[in-house]
């Protein structure tokens, strides 16, 4: 078995600074694996803890319930659905009426060991996600706990199942710990990369090998590492060129990133490093969904983070290498 970098390689810390100095950061990054004896900077995913069946069981029917929203129109997988790698395929996501959110809506999967949650990281865990976030966003679900533990409550087999697994019964803090249960068990085991990390030379192909060797070369390593080949840093949107002026259009909120969770200014446009675990299957990409592929998100990535152009051989390589990635879970539909 190949031996792998702690996931922990950028330890999950408000004192970490977004990365700026990107081929500074991937040089060191790579000569550090390199001298610790040819140690992968990605780690295989690991099964999830266990849990009891049936809080998960609650926690995945909570998840698919629409009366958390105010009209009992959306749930969690409204803009999660988890046959489709848990994103919508939407730019930006539509809640109630047909809001239409601010923000692409991130993949659920692989999400429980991350730094935080959400593109901004202002929710410090799954249990905080639920709690403050969608349920009562105005261009989500628009609702509040008063009224969503009601029209819960006022279901006794559900209200029931609460008293069976929580001594205090039906609360939001145990409906929070429920799906948050539930998704820390979305973890995609078994792809082609992770098998090959474990010492099968056939799960990859010459291409897919020379796309994990650009990726690191280029320095995509720098910031896509650890377990989720991400989720474990922030890092500023424009490293090497000003990606919101050549995107054009007006700032929103959302493109601020980190600033509107600290207030600081040098957390303007910095926001968590995604996964790519599922980067194949959750387009369109970046926090504004604007790459509609996964060739237009490396591209972009490679001119604005790592001051690249690629040539079209090594983007192709690259993208082989990214759809290694992919693992399976019995809630994903395995064929895109």
């Amino acid at each position: 078995m190949r031996k792998a970098e702690n996931t922990n390689l950028m330890q999950r810390s408000e004192t970490i600074r977004p990365l700026r100095l990107w081929p500074l950061a991937a040089m060191v990054l790579w000569i550090t694996t390199a001298l610790a004896g040819g140690r992968e900077p990605i780690a295989p995913l690991e099964a999830p803890r266990a849990a009891p069946r049936e809080l998960i069981e609650l926690g995945r029917d909570l998840f698919h319930d629409v009366r958390l929203s105010k009209n009992d129109s959306v749930s969690c997988a409204h803009c999660h659905p988890l046959a489709r790698a848990g994103v919508d395929g939407l730019r930006v996501s539509v809640g109630v009426e047909g809001r239409r959110g601010l923000i692409n809506a991130p993949t659920v999967y692989n999400t429980a060991d991350q730094i935080a949650q959400f593109w901004d990281g202002s929710a410090d865990s799954l249990e905080a996600l639920v709690l403050e976030g969608p349920l009562q966003d105005p261009l989500e679900m628009d609702s509040n706990w008063p009224d969503a533990l009601a029209k819960l409550g006022s279901d006794p087999v559900l209200r029931a199942r609460f008293e069976q697994l929580f001594d205090d019964g039906l609360t939001k803090e145990n409906v929070a710990r429920a799906i948050a249960v539930f998704v820390a068990g979305l973890v995609t085991l078994d792809s082609p990369f992770d098998r090959w990390l474990k010492g099968d030379e056939a799960a990859l192909d010459a291409r897919q090998k020379e796309g994990y060797a650009l990726f690191k070369s280029y320095g995509c390593i720098a910031c896509h590492q650890g377990r989720n080949v991400g989720g474990n840093m922030y890092a500023t949107m424009g490293v090497m060129g000003d990606y919101f002026a050549d995107r054009g259009g007006e700032l929103t909120r959302a493109d601020l990133g980190r600033f509107n969770v600290t207030g600081r200014d040098s957390d303007r446009f910095v926001f968590k490093v995604p996964s790519l675990r599922l980067v194949v299957r959750t387009a369109p990409y970046f926090h504004d969904g604007s790459a509609a592929t996964l060739e237009e998100a490396v591209t972009v990535m490679a001119r604005y983070q790592l001051g690249r152009e690629l040539p079209e051989a090594h983007l192709q390589a690259i993208v082989a290498f990214l759809k290694s990635l992919a693992g399976s879970h019995p809630e994903l539909d395995p064929a895109p």
